[in-house]
């Protein structure tokens, strides 16, 4: 037996595995807006330990900072006020995004526009139907003699009970649509 194309195969079954494994790699996260995010890279340093959800195996979990000393703080603190002071969008504050915002908006306004000509549609083919059916129920009423096709294609008179039953059909298309 010939163990070349066995091992061939078990080679490259072995390294499409080992190619595989960082897949598995996956964060997740809730960013600084509440979302959820899904990546195979660490998130960002300004993300919280509390608001990572999911790591990698193997990922090792950020030590706690250590905490600084007073006089340490006091100074990044004082030198980064006049800058915010200086200019007003250099600190972006977590909330709604003007963009997404106006987005959400133009889609909501497009679903409703589609919303409202769909109802216009249906209000006027119920029209039309209302119409057509009282004309129907007219001509029925109207004591002409009605004729039809059959299924030969000759023409023959209706007679008085399929004349009554068209008439019934008619009233309740009439009471369906014209409301």
């Amino acid at each position: 037996m010939d163990f070349k194309p066995v091992s061939r195969t078990l080679l490259l079954a072995v390294a499409g595995a080992a190619f595989a494994i960082p897949a598995l790699a996956q964060w997740q996260w809730i960013d600084k807006d509440g979302r959820k995010v899904y990546s195979d890279r660490s998130p960002p340093a300004d993300i919280l330990e509390k608001n990572i959800l999911k790591r990698p195996p193997g990922a090792r979990v950020a030590a706690p900072p250590v905490a600084p000393s007073e006089d340490a703080a006091a100074a990044p603190a004082a030198t980064a006020a006049p800058v915010a002071k200086n200019n007003p969008g250099a600190l972006k504050l977590p909330g709604k995004d003007p963009q997404l915002e106006a987005k959400k908006k133009q889609a909501e306004e497009e679903e409703a526009a589609k919303k409202k000509a769909e109802e216009e549609k249906v209000a006027k083919v119920k029209a039309e139907n209302c119409d057509r059916n009282k004309k129907a129920l007219a001509t029925f009423q109207s004591g002409q003699r009605i004729t039809v096709t059959n299924a030969k294609g000759e023409r023959e008179y209706m007679d008085d009970n399929a004349k009554a039953a068209e008439i019934k059909r008619i009233q309740g298309s009439i009471e369906a649509e014209c409301k």
